[in-house]
C-alpha cells in the first residue's frame, strides 16, 4: 500500500521543491513533475512530488485524515466493562 500526502509548493529550485504539508516545510524532488509551479498542490510520496492535484482534493484529503484521527482516538478510549448484575 502506498501513501501520498497533499502538499503545496512554496518554493522551486531546479528539480527540487519546498512544499508545505499542513505547516511542515519539506524539500522534495519535483523531477517527475516538470510542469509544477509555485502554488500548485501535489501529492508527495517517498520524497517525490508524484502528481498535481487541485486545492479542493487536497482539502478533502485533509478532512478525511482528521476523520480518521478522531476515529482512532475513539478506538483508543477504554471501553467500559459490561455490568452483569
Amino acid at each position: 500500500m502506498c501513501l501520498a500526502v497533499p502538499a503545496k509548493i512554496v518554493a522551486l529550485g531546479g528539480t527540487s521543491a519546498t512544499v508545505d504539508m499542513h505547516g511542515n516545510r519539506v524539500t522534495v524532488s519535483a523531477l517527475l513533475l516538470p510542469d509544477a509551479g509555485m502554488g500548485d498542490w501535489v501529492l508527495v510520496h517517498a520524497g517525490f512530488a508524484i502528481q498535481k492535484i487541485d486545492q479542493a482534493t487536497a482539502e478533502e484529503t485533509f478532512s478525511l485524515i482528521g476523520d480518521l484521527k478522531r476515529l482512532g482516538e475513539m478506538v483508543d478510549e477504554p471501553v467500559a466493562e459490561p455490568n452483569h448484575a
